[in-house]
């Protein structure tokens, strides 16, 4: 099947949620009636991103707070002291119920709803409306908004195929997250000390340690009913640092206070799953915007709920050579003690785990959820690895440098950022330099490189106009409209030559 949008063009000078600029943002957007994972992954690789249907991209050289698409390399990330000292605090609560007071060693959230794509959600209700190629979100608001008005309705059963990550003390399952051994890849070149500006080394007797765990993992084959059957870890030796899956699944005591699971189901198309949990996840991202960004207590509407995070314009797709669960968009439910917590929205697609949101609620704020979600989604990562070998990178959004509190996604290394203008990436310690001196930046050093996915041919550019698909070539002949081939051939240099032969461009 193939992806249909609807190019809306450039939307400049209103209120940005990072540095509050009354009119400094600009980007450019498309409504997505449906989208391939692949068209998603090679548009993030151009810097565009989700929030719902609506696709946009920041104008870099336009826009107040230049926005950089960045990622891990998960199969690479070694978890520095701060994040070491959220997993620790994570396990002492559930072991002994332990609360750390002090600094709760949290990272800023993403925007609010309305700052994420800041004015442009009347523009999604109103497309919403209007849509009639595509309705996949009709049944998931009319199931949400009926289960609003059934109070106390109880959840179904969770099916056989729902993915289950366990943090008991007995047993650890995996969330549709496979167990079994990553490959450790080359490790990065040492740097000195903890400078945002260096990578992280890696210990030659390090590296040695972790094949030889990985290697008796691979002996130990999974099982279990709902899952994957996590192996017993061997111990580590007191001088050597954990892996960050030692940290996450370091063994519980029999008598420990909490349970935690983290669950992965599919939220478009929703998943039975899905659907039961619906009203109690709702019910905890109303509470996390009242409390964390001053919303009133009649928003957000199950409309907006559902438009903004569950609603997705991917097909999914279950090849035979990628991941259990599959390519699309899912939830990452956190449940502590039989209730949710925390939700993770994520897109899985080819080559890595894009992740959308996080909301939780704000009563175990002193959990450091932020940072906690983050190192289980790099984690998550990892071992969908192991079943899908491109599938290796964790993207995080946007890196903002130019706002200092939205920096600390560079902090999760080895990371990269996308050059704006050629579309390659390129190691954030060799960008931050730039950054210092300039809020936006081309980051690759080679003057004569160019983009090399640019549009080349728009004609040869798929258009579906009264439901034919014809090139552009075919359609300009035909079409009298003022600005029509300047908005045509705006979207081609934004998506590029692949995607534009690949996407069919709603024209009606």
């Amino acid at each position: 099947m193939a992806s249909v949008v609807e190019y809306k063009g450039l939307k400049a000078g209103y209120h940005c949620g990072y540095c509050d600029s009354a009119a400094g943002k600009a980007s450019c957007g498309m409504w997505a009636h449906s989208m391939t994972v692949q068209d998603y992954q090679d548009l993030i690789d151009r810097g565009w991103r989700r929030s719902g249907r609506y696709v946009y991209k920041p104008v870099m050289n336009q826009t107040c707070c230049p926005q950089y698409t960045i990622r891990c390399r998960s199969l690479q990330f070694q978890p520095s002291k701060s994040h070491k000292k959220v997993l620790k605090k994570m396990l002492k609560f559930l072991a002994k119920g332990e609360i750390s007071k002090g600094n709760c060693e949290d990272e800023p959230m993403e925007p609010s709803m309305e700052d994420a794509v800041a004015g442009d959600m009347a523009l999604i209700n109103k497309l919403d409306l209007q849509c009639d190629l595509k309705k996949l979100g009709d049944n998931l608001k009319e199931s949400l908004e009926r289960e609003v008005k059934k109070k106390g309705k109880s959840t179904k059963k969770e099916e056989s195929n729902e993915f289950i990550q366990s943090q008991d003390k007995n047993e650890e399952l995996g969330s549709g997250e496979p167990s079994h051994a990553v490959d450790v890849h080359t490790a990065p070149k040492p740097g000195k000390g903890a400078d945002l500006s260096k990578p992280p080394c890696r210990k030659a007797k390090e590296i040695r340690k972790e094949r030889k765990r990985l290697k008796l993992m691979q002996q130990s084959p999974a099982g279990g009913p709902e899952g994957f059957q996590a192996p017993r870890e061997p111990k580590t030796k007191p001088n050597q640092p954990k892996s960050l899956e030692e940290l996450i699944f370091e063994s519980l005591p029999e008598d420990a206070s909490h349970k935690l699971e983290v669950r992965v189901v599919r939220s478009s198309p929703p998943s039975s799953q899905f659907k039961a949990t619906m009203l109690e996840s709702y019910q905890v991202y109303k509470r996390y915007q009242m409390v964390i960004h001053n919303h009133s207590p009649d928003e957000p509407t199950v409309s907006q709920f559902t438009g903004f995070l569950c609603t997705s314009p991917l097909e999914p797709e279950n090849p035979p050579n990628g991941p259990d669960c599959g390519y699309g968009s899912f939830h990452q439910q956190y449940w502590l003690d039989g209730k949710i917590i925390a939700v993770g929205v994520i897109d899985i697609l080819p080559y890595c785990v894009s992740s959308v949101y996080l909301y939780y609620d704000p009563d175990y704020s002193f959990l450091s959820l932020g940072v906690y979600s983050a190192l289980r989604e790099i984690a998550f990562t990892r071992q969908l690895h192991e079943k899908a070998s491109q599938l290796s990178y964790y993207y995080m959004g946007f890196y903002i440098h130019s706002c200092p509190k939205m920096r600390y996604k560079g902090h999760y290394r080895p990371s990269d950022l996308l050059c704006p203008e050629t579309y390659v990436w390129v190691p954030i310690e060799q960008c931050l330099p730039s950054l210092e001196n300039s809020k936006y930046c081309r980051f690759n050093q080679d003057p004569e490189a160019a983009d090399e996915g640019r549009s080349r041919d728009p004609d040869r550019l798929q258009v579906l106009y009264k439901k034919a698909i014809l090139p552009y070539g075919v359609f300009k002949q035909q079409q009298r409209e003022p600005g029509e081939e300047a908005a045509v051939l705006q979207y081609a240099s934004l998506v590029g030559q692949a995607c534009s032969e690949r996407m069919l461009l709603f024209r009606s």
